[in-house]
C-alpha cells in the first residue's frame, strides 16, 4: 500500500487560545470544508474534543455518498491533536494538527499521512485526480481560516509539501 503525504502550514494573527478554540470545534470543520463536498456533521454536536472522541460525518466524492467516521487518536490542548480514520474512503488516514507560537499569532499545521485502496487503481486515481483534489480542499481551507480568523490585511504565508 503507498502511502502519500500532504502537509500545509499556515499562519494565523490570533492568540494560541483562540486559535486551538476554533479547530477544537467540531463544527467548524462544516464552515472550513467546500461546498462542492456537500460536508455534514451526522454525530450530534457540540462534541466533546477529546482522546478516544468519535467524529462521523457525510462527504460526497464524485457525487456520491460517502460516510467517514474518525477518532481523536490524540489530543494535547494548545499544542495539537489528531484524528484517524476509523471506517471511509482511504485505506488510511491520519490527519494531524499542530499549534505554535510564532512571534505574535500562531503557525498551524496541517500533516496528513494517506493512503488508497485497490492498489494500482488507487495509485492511478492518486495520480490523475486525488492529489489535485486534495490540494483544492486544503487551498480552500486555508482561505477560510484566513477569512475568519485574520485580518484583511495580513500576510499571506502557506507551505505544501505533497508527495
Amino acid at each position: 500500500m503507498k502511502t502519500y503525504r500532504l502537509e500545509r502550514a499556515q499562519w494565523i494573527p490570533k492568540p494560541l487560545p483562540v486559535v486551538f478554540d476554533f479547530f477544537s470545534r467540531a463544527e467548524n470543520l462544516e464552515r472550513i470544508t467546500p461546498p462542492w463536498l456537500r460536508f455534514r456533521i451526522v454525530t450530534p454536536t457540540p462534541i466533546d474534543m477529546e482522546r478516544r472522541a468519535q467524529i462521523v460525518y457525510t462527504i460526497r466524492i464524485a457525487g456520491i455518498p460517502v460516510r467517514w467516521r474518525t477518532r481523536i487518536t490524540r489530543w494535547e490542548p494548545e499544542r495539537g491533536f489528531t484524528d484517524t480514520q476509523e471506517s471511509g474512503p482511504y485505506a488510511r488516514w491520519v490527519h494531524e494538527h499542530e499549534f505554535r507560537v510564532a512571534g505574535d499569532g500562531v503557525l498551524m499545521t496541517d500533516r496528513i499521512s494517506y493512503a488508497l485502496p485497490l492498489g494500482p487503481l488507487g495509485r492511478f486515481a492518486h495520480a490523475v485526480a486525488v492529489r489535485a483534489a486534495l490540494a483544492s480542499i486544503f487551498d480552500y481551507r486555508f482561505d477560510r481560516i484566513r477569512a475568519l480568523l485574520t485580518d484583511v490585511d495580513s500576510p499571506r504565508h502557506s507551505e505544501a509539501i505533497h508527495e
